[in-house]
């Protein structure tokens, strides 16, 4: 595996040496201006060069590590926690015996992997990990989008019920909207069913938030506090879509509503106006009655 590529090479190269120059240049001119104002100028310059000269090296040795750096930096939770484990293991077996030694070391192992709870936070967190270098293989594959080839900085990462949630804080020459486009590229890399990208910070469009997702919740049983509510002695009807109450409703009487006819009643004369005249007739009726000049 190349630990670090060759274009990264040559870049961290020619910046070291342009911040070499510009570090000695401008930090031998300043310093050259303070120290005219106490000796000689010739003294001034030699004092400039003797400061600048150092200090450039400094910060070329800083931008030419920094690739190094960079990966320690990615690879820094892991190391931590390898360091942590490796440190117990050996004060342990320092000062116990070897028997109690394995014995610790299996309960440590043993009860997280026995019991579910504790599996479980274990499992998700150890996601968490492996999530934050899927995300930048994503990154490194065919989501760089700057001249530099410098990757977006991924902060920090927790579990979420159905996967991960990751922030990510981008660099020049990408966007939220470059990245929808390749949302199932970067789920097949997390092994992920989804990936969402939403705005971590409504100040700033590089502050992303990552929610991949992994299992569906929603499709769970979970115990509902309504079945202890129904009475269980109450009838219950033959009918499959009937709720159970507890209500007899066959004993009810259910009240008689009598509909009017559809005829006219018998010896009832046809309604008529104020004024004796009967009702004029609906304008529906009137035959040269175009509907086709309303519309």
């Amino acid at each position: 595996m190349t630990v670090i590529e060759a274009k990264v090479h040559r870049s961290s190269a020619r910046n070291a040496k342009m911040a070499f120059i510009l570090t000695a240049v401008i930090v031998g001119l300043l310093s050259a201006v303070v120290a005219a104002s106490y000796w000689h100028p010739i003294v001034s310059l030699i004092v400039g060069a003797l400061i600048g000269v150092p200090t450039g090296a400094a910060v070329w040795l800083l931008v030419r590590v920094w690739p190094v750096i960079r990966l320690l930096w990615w690879w820094s939770l892991e190391t931590l926690l390898a360091v942590v484990l490796l440190t117990a293991w050996v004060q342990l077996a320092n000062h116990t015996p070897t028997l109690v030694t394995l014995l610790v070391v299996a309960l440590v192992v043993g009860v997280p992997a026995a019991i579910r709870p504790v599996r479980r936070q274990v499992k998700a967190w150890g996601w968490c990990l492996v999530v934050r270098h899927r995300l930048r293989v994503c990154f490194a594959q065919f989501i760089i989008a700057n001249q530099s080839g410098s990757l977006p900085l991924i902060l920090w990462a927790k579990p979420t019920p159905v996967g991960e949630r990751v922030w990510v804080y981008l660099r020049p020459g990408l966007s939220a909207k470059d990245l929808e486009g390749r949302l199932d590229k970067i789920a097949v890399t997390c092994h992920a069913s989804t990936v969402l990208i939403e705005r971590a910070s409504e100040n700033n469009a590089a502050y992303l938030r990552f929610d991949i997702k992994r299992r569906e919740v929603l499709t769970a049983h979970v115990g509902s506090p309504l079945v202890d509510v129904i009475d269980p002695t109450a009838p219950v009807s033959a009918s499959p879509l009937t709720v159970p109450t507890a209500l007899d409703l066959p004993d009810v009487d259910a009240p008689t509503i009598t509909l009017p006819t559809q005829g006219k009643p018998a010896g009832k004369k046809p309604a008529t106006t104020a004024n004796g005249s009967k009702p004029a007739a609906s304008s529906s009726s009137v035959p040269d009655d175009d509907t086709s000049d309303w519309i």
